[in-house]
């Protein structure tokens, strides 16, 4: 598999926000989004068993893995999870939706990318959060069908300061407006961490 990169940290986003996670981080995306933060040219080939072995040995007792990417879907594989549930894991994937989610996954994050990219159609099965990175001019519409636990609204961060106090507070006024919503922050950046 190719892996970008795997580090231990505090997971900054959405539900499991605060919790200590191994973060895994595939390389490759089928979509190219424009505020992705991925770096795809570097990657290490790596083995299930040395993915496995580097989550346990970097880890310490947390029990949470967070699969990102890149799109982790276009190389997780059902004996990944299971040699990740083997050494204690609870496992976490983030994924933009277009493919199936494979079998021992305990927890999906899905950020459609429909808005932002024409060949990115859902086809995950099962949503626990949904996340829809927020500019205030989203067609809200599009995410009406989709069936999750939680639905989570992350303010896009453009690198513009000014731009992102407009994004930020038209965020805010629509949770206040449909608080079937709530705010995600990406606190990883508020705590200047990965």
């Amino acid at each position: 598999m190719k892996i970008n990169e795997i580090f231990y940290s505090v997971q900054g986003e959405g539900r499991n926000t605060g919790r200590a996670a191994v973060f895994v981080r595939f390389s490759k995306c089928n979509l190219r989004c424009a505020f992705c933060d991925t770096e795809f040219s570097q990657f290490t080939e790596m083995t299930e068993e040395e993915i496995a072995s580097e989550v346990k040995a970097i880890g310490g007792s947390s029990s949470l893995v967070v699969l990102t990417g890149g799109e982790p879907t276009l190389q997780l594989t059902e004996s990944l999870c299971s040699k990740l549930h083997a050494i204690g894991k609870e496992i976490s994937i983030e994924t933009n939706g277009t493919n199936e989610v494979p079998q021992g996954v305990d927890y999906v994050t899905c950020s459609p990318k429909f808005e932002y990219n024409d060949k990115a159609a859902l086809r995950v099965k099962h949503i626990d959060e949904l996340k829809v990175v927020y500019d205030g001019n989203n067609d809200m519409s599009l995410y009406d069908g989709i069936t999750a636990r939680y639905r989570y609204l992350q303010p896009c961060d453009t690198g513009d300061e000014e731009r992102n106090r407009e994004i930020i507070s038209a965020t805010v006024e629509y949770v206040k407006a449909h608080p079937e919503w709530t705010v995600s922050i990406q606190t990883q950046k508020v705590l200047n961490i990965r």
